[in-house]
């Protein structure tokens, strides 16, 4: 193999890509390893942040939000263990080639949004989100916050298990609809809109 990138070959990439599809279809597991990490991680809060994901998950699920929704809905605090201080970009980021536009950008603005139920409280401004007034995304992002993500700190609300939504974080990992690596995976695997 190479040991510089300017020194590798198409028949290094062909190992290589053979090589990424494989990591590629254990995205899911490591996707719901990582979500584990929230448990028990209470951060002053009623709940650890693992069951906020869940009852999360759990309200828009008993909705009727399709299921890619339930999975943001699921995933939306992913980052908190990485990354602290902007949790929902990195949960937007792991979602965005397995999502629409719509659900990418609800999560990644979902922070300042729930900000209005709290930023007050602490010297900021609750309104921050009116930067986005007007965005088609604004009503959706208001919305998954009011109805899902704010109450979503009840010891007493209904929880489903993780593994109810295994099959749907599965569901949703197994195909890319958008990546910038659309030659590393086989024909058909990402749509052609990619």
């Amino acid at each position: 193999m190479f040991t510089g990138m300017e020194e590798s070959t198409a028949e290094h990439w062909a190992v290589i890509a053979k090589n990424f599809v494989a990591h590629g279809k254990g995205l899911a597991d490591r996707v719901l390893a990582h979500l584990k990490l929230l448990d028990g991680d209470f951060g002053g809060f009623a709940v650890d942040r693992l069951t906020h994901s869940l009852q999360t998950a759990t309200r828009a699920f008993r909705a009727g939000e399709d299921e890619e929704y339930v999975v943001c809905a699921l995933l939306h605090d992913i980052g908190d263990t990485l990354g602290s201080y902007n949790h929902a970009h990195i949960a937007a980021a792991i979602l965005r080639p397995f999502v629409s536009e719509e659900n990418h950008w609800m999560v990644e603005k979902h922070a300042i949004f729930q900000g209005y139920f709290f930023f007050h409280h602490l010297g900021m401004d609750r309104n921050l989100r009116e930067q986005f007034r007007g965005h088609p995304g604004f009503e959706r992002t208001a919305l998954f916050c009011e109805l899902y993500d704010s109450p979503a700190f009840d010891p007493a609300g209904e929880t489903l298990p993780l593994e109810h939504f295994e099959p749907m974080v599965r569901r949703l990992f197994e195909t890319p609809r958008q990546t910038l690596y659309t030659g590393m995976v086989s024909p058909g695997e990402v749509p052609a809109h990619s």
